[in-house]
């Protein structure tokens, strides 16, 4: 019974450390080309980071609430509060592509609106701006998340949105 023990116990052992080892491989595989160079991570913004967080189901009321679009001085980010809070279950169906999920632990686009988070970056802007809009015109959270995946918030034009809500 012992030797068969040992023999468990070796097979384990050696699974571990050739699965550690693979993890490494890259490093003690890459060229050097003669001298000590450090691999250099590409910056490049090509890479594909995925799909970010979000939820696929329909969150039942009540919802967790955005900021006060008030408490901004400015009116691109009273606008865009004011359309993140009329829109709460689609946004808490919809991912970010500022990648906040990975940086703030945000779970869906709604979550960058339950903070300050929304009133200082752009994507998360232009992707409710585009969800509104998708939303006026019937699209069901699941065609609008389909276009934010597509990047279709990167043609929003923030610009209508930086005049006060009774000027546009």
């Amino acid at each position: 019974m012992t030797g068969k023990y040992a023999a468990v116990t070796l097979t384990f052992t050696l699974t571990l450390v050739s699965a550690g080892l693979a993890q490494l491989r890259p490093a003690f595989g890459a060229e050097q080309n003669g001298q000590d160079q450090q691999m250099k991570m590409d910056m490049s913004g090509s890479a594909d980071l995925g799909i970010p967080s979000y939820h696929a189901y329909a969150l039942k009321p009540p919802y967790p609430a955005t900021l006060d679009p008030k408490q901004f001085p400015d009116a691109l980010n009273r606008n865009v509060y004011t359309l993140a809070a009329k829109i709460r279950p689609v946004l808490y169906q919809q991912p970010c592509y500022c990648y906040c999920d990975r940086h703030a632990g945000h779970k869906s686009l709604l979550d960058c609106f339950g903070s300050m988070h929304g009133s200082e970056c752009d994507i998360c802007q232009k992707e409710v701006v585009l969800s509104y809009q998708l939303t006026q015109k019937g699209k069901t959270p699941e065609q609008i998340r389909a276009a934010i995946i597509r990047g279709d918030w990167r043609a929003v034009n923030l610009n209508p949105y930086m005049a006060a809500a009774g000027s546009r």
